[in-house]
């Protein structure tokens, strides 16, 4: 999430035209919104389709899965995990296109909303865990996955609120100005937590319970893994990131 409408940084004119339109890789203009075009194709423009066919492939395999097995509490775990992952990927899909002023408050106003029910997902999915574990008796955040997961969910927290008060509330950070100077920072942690977010996956192939039940492969997640971060990384707007 970045800022409040009152709160969009101004188009500088030496950068206007190509900073905002400069992607990582490509050419300027690449993976930029064009004027007049439904924000919803921000989430298929460019490389965004290699990222969409990592996602939704990751949490086809996650479902069908738990689906091939006998449900239960756990079973909801992995289903919202792996929907709150797809959602928020599409959250970073929307916004990364925009580069006017009435774009980004679009694209905003849409990541923030698809950002809230992402994180929802992944926290709901936190609490069924945890619930699990308490009626079983299990240990809380001893294996890797559980452990990279804690972190995960802390990091996704705070970026959840910060997006949201830097934009719709810059008053707290003492005025727009200075919520500004930490756009660049969430957008960098944004994309540090969707590494996080696969990492945590891979973590859970695993598991007791995977290797004895879900049977998730290491390989497939590392490859559904590396079609969302080649979608999405390469549409990265260097102004954007102060580059």
């Amino acid at each position: 999430m970045a800022s409040s409408s009152t709160a969009i940084p101004d188009q500088n004119p030496s950068t206007q035209g190509r900073g905002e339109q400069e992607p990582l890789l490509g050419r300027v203009g690449d993976a930029s919104q064009q004027e007049g075009k439904g924000i919803q194709f921000n989430v298929i423009l460019g490389t965004a389709v290699i990222a969409q066919a990592g996602v939704w492939i990751l949490a086809a395999i996650v479902w069908a899965s738990v689906f091939m097995n006998d449900l239960m509490l756990f079973s909801v775990h992995p289903l919202l995990n792996s929907a709150g992952i797809l959602v928020t990927t599409q959250a970073i899909l929307v916004l990364q296109p925009t580069h006017t002023a009435k774009q980004k408050q679009q694209g905003t106003h849409t990541h923030a909303v698809l950002n809230g029910l992402g994180a929802d997902a992944l926290i709901a999915g936190l609490i069924v865990i945890e619930v699990n574990k308490f009626r079983h008796n299990g240990t809380h955040f001893v294996s890797p996955h559980a452990i990279l997961g804690l972190i995960t969910y802390i990091f996704l927290a705070l970026q959840v609120i910060v997006g949201f008060t830097q934009y719709y509330t810059p008053s707290i950070y003492g005025g727009a100005n200075n919520a500004k100077k930490l756009y660049k920072y969430h957008r960098i942690s944004g994309y540090i937590i969707l590494i996080l977010m696969l990492a945590t996956v891979a973590a859970a192939t695993q598991t007791d319970f995977n290797k004895g039940v879900l049977h998730i492969r290491l390989w497939a997640v590392i490859l559904t893994s590396v079609l969302i971060l080649v979608g999405v990384f390469p549409r990265i707007k260097k102004q954007k990131l102060g580059l």
